[in-house]
């Protein structure tokens, strides 16, 4: 925000240089990025009277002119500014002295015509937003001839420009400002400011009031200007507004932006009689809904973008820029000015989407106390009565209640040590009563304190004393040492969990990413969710810093899709494995969960690499595979679909009964839409599931040697090896060790849609040796009971 320390004088007594001003601003939280002395170069600057004007004898363009200059006497100056006329007001640089870029006026001869010093333009004065006109800067006629001009128009101003932290939208204002000076700097003082009232008279139109239908409008109120004349501001305001880094436009759009820089409320004037119905309304857009705003572009609106409405059409985004079909113009005679609170984040979210920022949004995304709204509608009317000749002596039509909750925090003695490392509670209250904070209640131990209205980032204790903090110093606070520097350390089963598998990943060859948490929807609709899968209905941002990131992850496979994108596209040839550990978040009832995944990507590329032979499905559930040997766990894969996994080449993958993840062969089509033109292969599990659940177990060493026997078993061709395998061991009892399929065949002597599994089998006992015969008869046993059940054997 750019400071006027002129202007800001006016409203605070300041007994400080600037230079402490500056620290004293910088050290308490609101940062002086620059300090601008705009008029610095100029000198020698008065201001004059054009006595007379003649035609230069030679050049048409030209026009001579005698400005008195008061006690500097009179000077004749050629000039070829177009508006030059006898009786103007204008600034004059006499001979000697300097324009706001430096150059030196002198006296020069213009084809026989000695010209003398130099009547000036606003641009020559370093304020070229402050011109109504081209040619010379047109001053008022109580401008006083021969008086210092460079003072007289307060151009020897300096410029602070403050960088204000999100949570104090109370400084976005020269009011907020003052306060702020007035707490931090010893012996500064708030000067009175009195405010104007407001009418009480009923409207002398026909205006059926406010129609409010969205919570997201705190508080609206509407002023009735009537008889206005559209015209420049005065000279010192339009300087004044440039020199706070806003464009001047006429004397309507000019109060509402001085206004707003006052008190920090944005306004903004409707022409009344360009309303589409005699009301005003706040409410919801529809899905769709178009505007043209101000700037004469055409926006796309969505649900949740807040309208303000005549007669159910909208006219105006709420908190962030008007309509163009009901801007004042220069015909406008009568203005209903809206004065009003809008949620933050409503106000926040639509400007960010949009890419549409505003002063008005700036300041409403940031927080604006409702007190605020009535002061400066008042002021606002006011001007208008004395610069634009309007009747505004109307009672203003209001809907909400104008003041703030009131809030009060207590702050203890005990918390002012801890955190501060001192416990002077009067000096504290001292602090904060400087800043606004009236105090309501005492005792040895204890304060309590009423947070002013505006202050809407206070409300606990640790916000009181940071307040303290800041304003005594951060330097003061002494240094400590933690206690028990030295104990040692744990880590909990998540993170040792964590730990092990991405140590594993990296071993496997895998290179770990991270990504974003917010993804565009059209990733998530890509993957082809149906409608019942809470994976296809992701969580909206509330404030999304753009429409690519405006909803949360539900899984890890968009980041690590775009990030095998990025890296095919910068020239990758050979595989690449990536991976990720991170949050995905879920909708559950009438809240989310943030579940923690690990997640990987392969893609074989074009160039296979010795290090890992042949890159497939298979080879991918072996990292998997290898993934859970790190925690110690037997996961049982399970054929199944996903909407974005090819079919038969997609399993689900459990611990138990507990589903915790997928291995999938990813369809061409979302891979395609990354602009990914190779196989790739992903897996996702959930490591909540993990964590302390390892079932490592140790015991002595096999000391006899197994007996092995093969068994042949036909099975239809989409059958699953595993649950045979299981029934196997089932059948085959305590003397069974490791069972192993090592064959499967399709072809002669297999029936067609049949397949023939053969599997080995480990008889061993743990305290003797086994004989061929008592493994005979167990294997025999499993043989028929096989048989029994169905099975044909080889």
């Amino acid at each position: 925000m750019l400071v006027s320390l002129q202007w800001l004088k006016e409203l605070v007594h300041i007994p400080a240089a600037t230079e402490e001003l500056t620290e004293k601003l910088t050290d308490s939280g609101s940062e002086i990025e620059g300090v601008e002395r705009p008029g610095e170069h100029l000198s020698d600057i008065v201001i004059g009277e054009i006595k007379a004007i003649d035609s230069h004898a030679s050049r048409d363009a030209l026009k001579v002119a005698d400005v008195d200059c008061g006690g500097e006497g009179v000077f004749r100056c050629v000039t070829g500014a177009p508006n030059a006329a006898v009786g103007q007001r204008v600034p004059f640089a006499l001979p000697g002295g300097r324009l706001a870029d430096g150059t030196v006026i002198g006296e020069r001869e213009f084809d026989g015509v000695l010209s003398s010093g130099m009547a000036l333009s606003a641009g020559e004065l370093g304020i070229p937003e402050a011109e109504t006109e081209f040619g010379l800067l047109e001053l008022p006629d109580n401008a006083p001839v021969g008086k210092d001009c460079i003072s007289w128009l307060n151009l020897d101003d300096t410029v602070l420009d403050v960088a204000i932290t999100p949570n104090r939208g109370d400084l976005l204002s020269m009011q907020g400002m003052a306060r702020e000076v007035a707490g931090i700097i010893p012996g500064a003082e708030l000067r009175e400011q009195p405010l104007p009232g407001l009418g009480d008279e009923e409207w002398p139109v026909s205006f059926d009031g406010l129609v409010i239908e969205d919570s997201g409008c705190l508080l609206y109120t509407l002023g009735l200007a009537e008889g206005i004349t559209i015209a420049p501001s005065p000279l010192p305001q339009r300087i004044r507004l440039a020199r706070s880094g806003i464009r001047p436009i006429n004397n309507v759009v000019d109060v509402t932006n001085l206004v707003m820089l006052h008190w920090g409320q944005p306004l903004h004037a409707f022409d009344l009689d360009r309303l589409p119905a005699g009301d005003i309304g706040v409410r919801s857009a529809a899905e769709g809904e178009r505007l043209v705003t101000l700037d004469g572009k055409e926006r796309l609106l969505e649900e949740g973008d807040l309208c303000i409405t005549s007669g159910g059409t909208s006219i105006g985004l709420a908190g962030v820029m008007g309509g163009e079909d009901t801007e004042v113009t220069g015909e406008t005679k009568r203005i209903a000015l809206e004065s009003a609170v809008f949620a933050y984040d409503k106000v926040g979210r639509t400007s960010r989407r949009l890419g549409l920022g505003s002063e008005a949004a700036f300041r409403f995304a940031r927080g604006v106390a409702r007190t605020k709204t009535m002061p400066a509608l008042a002021q606002a009317l006011q001007l208008f009565r004395e610069q634009a000749g309007a009747r505004t002596d109307y009672r203003p039509l209001v809907s909400g209640e104008p003041a703030e909750p009131e809030r009060t925090v207590s702050l203890r003695r005990s918390v002012l040590q801890r955190m501060l490392m001192q416990d002077d509670l009067e000096r504290a209250a001292a602090i904060l009563s400087g800043l606004g904070f009236a105090e309501t209640g005492r005792s040895d131990e204890k304060r309590t304190f009423t947070v002013p209205a505006a202050r809407l980032d206070v409300h606990i204790e640790e916000d009181l004393v940071e307040e303290v903090a800041r304003v005594e110093g951060y330097d003061k606070v002494p240094s400590r040492i933690p206690p028990q520097l030295y104990r040692p350390g744990t880590t909990g089963d998540m993170v040792s969990v964590t730990r092990r598998l991405r140590e594993t990943c990296m071993g496997r060859g895998y290179l770990e990413i991270v990504t974003y948490s917010f993804v565009a929807p059209q990733d998530v609709e890509a993957l082809g969710f149906p409608d019942d899968d809470v994976r296809g209905r992701p969580l909206p941002v509330a404030n999304p810093i753009s429409q690519d990131q405006s909803v949360m992850r539900t899984q890890l496979l968009p980041g690590l899709l775009k990030a095998l994108s990025r890296n095919l596209r910068s020239g990758i040839r050979g595989p690449l494995r990536l991976f990720e550990t991170g949050n995905v978040f879920h909708r559950t009832g009438n809240g989310h969960c943030e579940p923690v995944r690990i997640g990987g990507i392969l893609s074989p590329g074009r160039a296979q690499l010795a290090l890992y032979g042949q890159e497939d499905f298979l080879s991918v559930k072996g990292d998997v595979l290898s993934l859970f040997e790190a925690v110690g766990l037997r996961p049982r894969f399970e054929q199944a679909r996903e909407p974005f996994g090819h079919a038969g080449q997609t399993a689900h993958i459990y611990i138990g009964d507990r589903l915790i993840g997928y291995l999938a062969t990813v369809k061409s089509a979302p891979a395609d839409r990354m602009g990914i033109n190779r196989p790739v292969y992903a897996f996702e599990l959930d490591l909540e599931h993990l964590a302390g659940r390892s079932e490592v177990h140790f015991g002595s060493d096999l000391r006899y040697p197994p007996v092995y026997r093969d068994i042949a078993i036909m099975v239809p061709r989409k059958a699953g090896a595993r649950e045979l395998a299981e029934m196997i061991a089932e059948l085959a009892g305590e003397w069974a060790g490791h069972i192993q399929l090592f064959d499967t065949y399709e072809g002669a002597g297999i029936p067609e849609g049949a397949k023939s599994l053969a599997f080995s089998i480990a008889y061993r006992h743990p305290e003797r040796t086994l004989n061929d015969e008592e493994v005979e008869v167990v294997h025999q046993h499993v043989r028929e009971e096989l048989a029994q059940r169905g099975y044909q054997l080889r």
